[in-house]
Parts: structure tokens; C-alpha cells; sequence
């Protein structure tokens, strides 16, 4: 019962960690359309402000899908 328990919080975590890559995935293309610039020549030009405008929305959306997850773990 232990292992079956274990085995489905890793199964869990690993769904969860492929919902949250998907998510940041999702915010990014999102800023990138409501802003008039491209994002990623930008990135490539070295503008460190719009780095961490995505920076931050990577970080908000990692914490906020983590901690769904988190509470959702046994």
C-alpha cells in the first residue's frame, strides 16, 4: 500500500512539473503578445529589463502551479 501511495505522488509530481512547463510556456507567448516588441530579439539583443519581466513571470507562475502541487501530494 506504501509503494502504491509513493508511486502515485511521483507519477503526480511528474504530470504537475509537465502542467508547469506548459504554463510558463503559455505566460510567455501571452507577454509576448501583448507587448509590441518581439520578446525573444529582445532577450537575444541583451535587454536585461524585458529578461526580467520573464524572469518574474516564470518564477510567479513556477510558485503558484508548485504549490497546487504541493498541496495536492500525500
Amino acid at each position: 500500500m506504501q509503494f502504491f501511495t509513493i508511486l502515485l505522488n511521483f507519477v503526480y509530481a511528474i504530470i504537475g512539473g509537465f502542467v508547469t512547463l506548459f504554463f510558463m510556456w503559455f505566460g510567455y507567448k501571452q507577454f509576448d503578445k501583448l507587448t509590441d516588441f518581439d520578446t525573444s530579439k529582445e532577450l537575444a539583443n541583451g535587454n536585461r529589463a524585458v529578461g526580467l519581466v520573464v524572469l518574474g513571470i516564470f518564477i510567479g507562475v513556477g510558485v503558484a502551479i508548485g504549490l497546487v502541487i504541493g498541496m495536492g501530494l500525500n
